[in-house]
């Protein structure tokens, strides 16, 4: 099946341009929604998080403590490492789970992280596509949307890959600044859903051809 690796900054609207490859018929995997789900209240993450971190880790109803946890790898990068050691190979399972279990038309993998872990995701991607947006309105959408301070913010989008980085690992770029209105961002997400469209049946035609080819 054809791949996309679709990633952004925080508050770039990547997950907004998933629902719509989603509506169109993509299979999507997303990564950032299957770390919320094995940290929700007993997911499958939180008795080893517990083990490692002790209670105050957790919310009184046994999800992660987002707030604390962010708090300690800020100040100690040993935290974040051992949550890591933790949450990847769980949330790799589970990618791989729900990948093997694709049937859509193309497969999307949303992964926040991805130029960050670049050498990793390269070899098994068709593309690589970036939820463009500048520093200014991933501040704005994401204090709106969470109440997260700006420091607390920006210390966040200082953890993750500079936005050159990410321009420099993209085959294709959506953008979603401040001045890209919905229509606009859903023109943007639906040419180049039909260009990956074209491109997964020209690689299924040419695995077809290659599996009919007589010795």
């Amino acid at each position: 099946m054809y791949k996309i690796g679709l990633t952004g900054g925080i508050g770039s609207g990547k997950t907004r341009v998933a629902d719509m490859l989603a509506q169109w018929g993509a299979s999507v995997v997303d990564t950032d929604e299957i770390a919320h789900t094995l940290t929700a209240p007993q997911g499958a993450a939180m008795p080893a998080i517990e083990r490692e971190f002790g209670p105050r880790a957790l919310t009184a109803d046994g999800a992660l403590d987002r707030a604390w946890m962010r708090e300690q790898a800020f100040s100690d990068p040993q935290v974040r490492l051992r949550l890591e050691a933790i949450m990847h190979p769980a949330i790799g399972q589970e990618t791989e789970r729900q990948a093997a279990a694709a049937a859509g038309s193309y497969l999307v993998f949303v992964v926040p992280l991805l130029v960050e872990s670049l050498p990793r995701w390269r070899a098994r991607l068709d593309r690589i596509c970036v939820v463009d947006c500048d520093p200014e309105t991933q501040v704005a959408r994401v204090r709106a949307r969470s109440g997260l301070t700006e420091p607390a913010i920006r210390r966040i989008m200082a953890a993750q890959a500079a936005r050159a980085s990410r321009l420099e690992a993209a085959d294709d770029v959506i953008v979603n600044d401040g001045a890209t209105t919905p229509e606009q961002l859903r023109a943007q997400a639906k040419t180049l859903h039909d260009r990956w469209l074209a491109l997964a049946g020209t690689t299924d035609r040419q695995a077809l051809g290659q599996a009919g080819t007589p010795e």
